[in-house]
Order: structure tokens, then sequence, then C-alpha cells
């Protein structure tokens, strides 16, 4: 269905994209060669050769933009993908824009100009969308711009999207109520509107713009005829899929050779986000090493003092790939504290811990030497904390997904640690919260958890 809605806010953007491109293209000049910010090292080009090219930019800018997928326009649209949208534009055009210029041997060439350009571009054109989309949100959480919506199904994910689509007011969407062949399921505090086959009825009487299937995967047959239903309409429709059963989940869609994929988890540990994760690793565990050595050296020291024994305290674990390594901790127990109790879990109150020790896993001290382990490559900063082998024979048995935290680096500090679920606590939750993890990395949620390590994961009722 084409929404003129849709269409006047393309030709918003469009507007100001283009307003912002050519402000930028002439403001480059001025700044690179009127303002003496930047050292000229030769007779700059006339201000007339800069105009002469406008008309040229915002032509490149129209197609680059386009072709970069700027003006696709739908209240789902998040903010990371008009970010991408507007950076892959920008650097096309930069990219347009420097072919031509070879190709015609331009005489305004500047390589100091075009940075700047393509700086002000993306910048300006983000700050412009941001404020564009603040407004618009604004004015849907208000009761404008609404589009009406209903929800084919009332089991326990239809219920769940209505109420997601309530709390997402920025989105505009007003969901009417559930559409049932099967009237006696709870619904809460919608109605059922009516059955399958009434939504092309209902579309036209209530103005419907969107629908959302949100039937379980049980009954994947009413969800083909649903959409057989729908074939006779022209309104958006959007599959939710119930997948409760699968932890760690993350839906992705792909092309092949015409067929569609729906990828049910992936991990974003990637490419360049590999790349940017260790980077982000031996920076900030260098910049600890050197901030900390002191207080490293006190406690090897005093580890040393209050019992015999080695310092530090090497234990095989299981990281990236399910692949063994030695982690290395400041000794905390015993000298061989478990050869007659074999691999056990620490407890409350454990004997096996000497004094001091004590005091080192309370405060989660004895894990800092696994800053080394970070350097080496064999742990990140932050991750799924590590298990021993032998745990994780038992819980790969019992624990479902508990496998899937093994397809990135194991960690120092985690999701599931700044929340609490560390020590003696629910398994299952601590893989949920690890799969959560790996499913929604950034760098920025892993500096968040860093930061809340800080505060919520050092001391905590549940080290022993």
């Amino acid at each position: 269905m084409i929404k003129r809605r849709s269409q006047i806010l393309c030709a918003w953007f469009l507007l100001w994209d283009l307003l912002i491109t050519g402000s930028a293209w002439i403001g480059a000049y001025y700044l690179r060669f009127e303002f003496g910010l930047i050292p000229i090292t030769k007779s700059p080009p006339a201000i007339s050769l800069c105009w002469k090219n406008l008309p040229l930019v915002l032509l490149l800018a129209a197609v680059a933009y386009h072709l970069a997928g700027q003006y696709v326009i739908h209240r789902l649209r998040r903010f990371r993908e008009e970010v991408v949208g507007v950076v892959k534009g920008t650097a096309l055009l930069s990219l347009m824009v420097m072919a031509t210029v070879f190709y015609t041997h331009d005489p305004y060439e500047s390589r100091t100009a075009m940075v700047l350009f393509s700086a002000m571009t993306a910048a300006g054109v983000l700050l412009t969308r941001r404020l564009s989309w603040a407004a618009i949100r604004y004015l849907r959480s208000q009761g404008f711009n609404q589009m009406n919506a209903v929800i084919v199904g009332t089991g326990r994910v239809a219920r769940k999207t209505a109420w997601a689509i309530r709390h997402a007011n920025w989105m505009g969407i007003k969901t009417i109520g559930f559409i049932e062949d099967q009237p006696n399921r709870w619904t809460g505090d919608l109605d059922i509107l009516g059955t399958f086959d009434d939504l092309p009825t209902l579309i036209s009487k209530y103005n419907i713009g969107q629908v959302f299937i949100a039937l379980p995967l049980s009954r994947y047959d009413d969800v083909r005829r649903v959409f057989d239903v729908l074939s006779q309409t022209v309104v958006d429709v959007r599959l939710v899929a119930d997948v409760p059963n699968l932890s760690g989940l993350t839906l992705t869609t792909a092309n092949l050779d015409g067929l569609p994929v729906l990828g049910l988890r992936e991990s974003p540990h990637f490419g360049l986000n590999i790349v940017v994760k260790r980077a982000m690793d031996v920076v900030l565990s260098l910049i600890a090493l050197v901030v900390l050595s002191p207080l490293l050296a006190l406690i090897a020291l005093l580890v040393k003092l209050t019992s015999p024994g080695p310092i530090f305290y090497r234990q095989e674990r299981c990281g990236l790939n399910g692949e063994t390594f030695p982690m290395l901790k400041f000794r905390s127990m015993a000298v061989n504290a478990e050869q007659q109790t074999g691999a056990v879990w620490a407890r409350k109150d454990d004997p096996r811990r000497t004094r001091f020790g004590t005091f080192l896993r309370q405060t989660s001290i004895d894990e800092l030497p696994q800053l080394f382990n970070v350097l080496m490559g064999d742990m990140s900063l932050v991750g799924p904390r590590p298990e021993r082998p032998v745990f994780i024979q038992q819980f790969r048995k019992t624990i479902p997904s508990y496998n899937a935290r093994h397809c990135v680096k194991a960690g120092i500090t985690g999701w599931a640690q700044v929340h609490g679920w560390r020590g003696n606590t629910s398994l299952r939750k601590r893989v949920q919260y690890d799969l959560y993890y790996i499913t929604h990395w950034t760098p920025w949620l892993d500096l968040h958890i860093m930061w809340m390590t800080v505060f919520r994961g050092l001391v905590h009722r549940n080290a022993y």
C-alpha cells in the first residue's frame, strides 16, 4: 500500500538532506580556504568553481542517498539502521564526487576540503534526521500520525505483541483488537474483533494499516490461511516469530538464490566486530594493568605472606569454541585444596580458603590476573564467565543452549554477573543473560558492563 504520509516524509528528508549537503559543500570551501584554521600551501581555487559544481553534487547526492536506502521509511525502523544508511550514502557520494572530479579534470580539487565535506555532510544529515524523528515520535506519542493495527492470535505471543506496541507509542501504531478463530482463548484488555475470514471487512471498517500475525508454531496452517485471506488486501503484514524455547535468539533474513532464509541464532561477533572487540580488550587491559600494578604487587605480596605456596593459581577453563586454556587467579585456597574433594564449586564459609583468600574472593580481586589472559587472547574483558570442563559436561545435558555460550570468548565480567547471577545462583538464568549478551553485543554494551562492574560486580553476597 502506498502511503501518502510516507511520501511526505521521504520528500521532507530529501529536502533537508540536499540542503545539508549543499551547505556542507560550500562550508567545506570556506573552512578550508577562508577561515585560516588549516595552513594553505598553494594558491586556493576560486569560490566560483565551488558554486559551479554545486548542482552536480546535489544530483549525485540524491542518487547516492537513494541507493544507500536512506529513504526506506517505516514505523519500525531503528536509528542504527538510519546511521548505517547515512554513512553508506555519504561514503558513496564522496566516491562519486571524487570520481567525477578525476574524470572531468575539474580545477576545483582539494582532498582536505573533500574530507571536511564528507564529515560535515554525515554529521549534518544525521542531526537533522535525529531531530526530525524526535519530533515525529513525540507527535505520535501524543496521538498524532496514528496507524491502526490488529493482531492475529490471542496467545502469549499475541498478548506480548500488544503490550510491546502499546509500550513503544513513538511508533504511532494503535492496536484495535485481536483476530482469532478460537475465541475461547484469554485475550486480556482488548476485544476479539472477528475471525480470520472477517479480516478484509475489518481492515476496511477500522482503516487498518498493519496486521501482526502472532500465532504459535503449532498453528502454522492457520498462518498460511491468514496470509491467503490477507492477499485480498493491501495492508502491511508482519509475522511475529513464536520461538520461546530458543535461547540466545536473534532473527536475521537472507536471500539464497531467491529462497528466503530466516536466521534464528547468529552471533554478531564476526568481521570488523572481532577487530573492534579485540582492540578494546588489548588497550583497556594494558591501561588496567598499568594503573593497577601497585595493587597487584601488594596483593601478590600478601598472598605469599599469609599462606605457603604459589601466588597464582592456574585452573583449566573452557573458552571460545569450547577450547580449554589455563585461567589465572590469585590463589585464595590452600595448596592442593581439591585433592580430597575433587572438582567442586566453592561454597559459603568454604574451609579450603586462606584467611586472605576469603577477602580476595568476596571482593573478586582474585580475578584481576585474568587481565593477562585477556592480553594473551584467551579471554575478553566482557563475556560469559568460563567454566571448568568437568562441569560443562554436566550442564550441557541439563541446560538448553548451554554450549552456545562458547561461540564467543569468555570474559572477566559479564552481563549475568553485573545482574547478580553469579556464585550459587540459577544456572539457567545465568545462561539466559549470557545469551542475551551474545546476541545483543555492541562496543557500548561492553563499556556499560565494565562501568556496572565497578559498582555492582566486585563485591556481591554470592561471591565466595
